[in-house]
């Protein structure tokens, strides 16, 4: 596997170790540290990154590692771990900010779903522009909420593929619709990819929880 070229542009280092860590938890130490060989971030291995918000894990290191997990996993096998760590990630790094940190409030928990879909999809798109390089807006149709990444680090600098490759990000984005909706699952599919050759990364997220 080639080396991804920077980005220059930066997630926190927290949700770097987060991903990391989620990954070391699901596949082991040796399993880990074969998947930072292969995305050729060995570094990472003696030195993870720090746990603060400092912009400084780059969006080129989130998608060596995604794409180091389709080759050593297949692409089931990938995807799972994939929306795994962007669950995790979600869980331990997005739920404690902002407009989201009031969401298991009272006030919050009784709304209707959709109102609190309404709030909570929009905010956590805020949240990704306000900590990272990653740039997120949302619209609304009859029966979607459309999800939209205009700068992505899950597949930064890949080109060429016939399929979606974002899974941290629709594993992200499933467990902040489980978190905001009190425990219901919803479908999230990757619509638009650019490492397909979009122009943008888009996530059709169902308005009807599936579970």
């Amino acid at each position: 596997m080639e080396p991804i070229p920077r980005s220059g542009y930066y997630y926190p280092n927290k949700a770097g170790l987060i991903i990391i860590e989620s990954l070391a938890n699901v596949m082991g130490k040796n399993g880990l540290n074969a998947i930072l060989n292969l995305a050729h971030l060995s570094h990472l291995i003696e030195s993870l990154p720090k746990d603060n918000l400092a912009r400084e894990f780059d969006f080129s290191d989130v998608s060596a590692i995604n794409q180091a997990l389709e080759e050593m996993y297949g692409p089931r096998g990938g995807r799972g771990l994939a929306l795994r760590a962007g669950r995790a990630t979600f869980a331990d790094v997005l739920r404690n900010f902002g407009a989201l940190a009031g969401a298991g409030d009272l006030a919050f928990r009784v709304l209707p779903l959709l109102t609190k879909m309404r709030i909570g999809v929009p905010a956590m798109a805020r949240i990704f522009s306000q900590v990272s390089d990653q740039y997120s807006t949302v619209e609304e149709t009859e029966n979607e909420f459309v999800y939209t990444i205009h700068r992505c680090p899950v597949c930064w600098g890949r080109a060429g593929l016939e399929k979606p490759v974002c899974y941290i990000a629709v594993g992200l984005l499933q467990e902040g619709l489980k978190w905001l909706s009190g425990g219901s699952e919803f479908r999230v599919n990757e619509s638009k990819c650019m490492a397909m050759g979009d122009p943008v990364c888009e996530f059709i997220i169902q308005k009807t929880p599936i579970s």
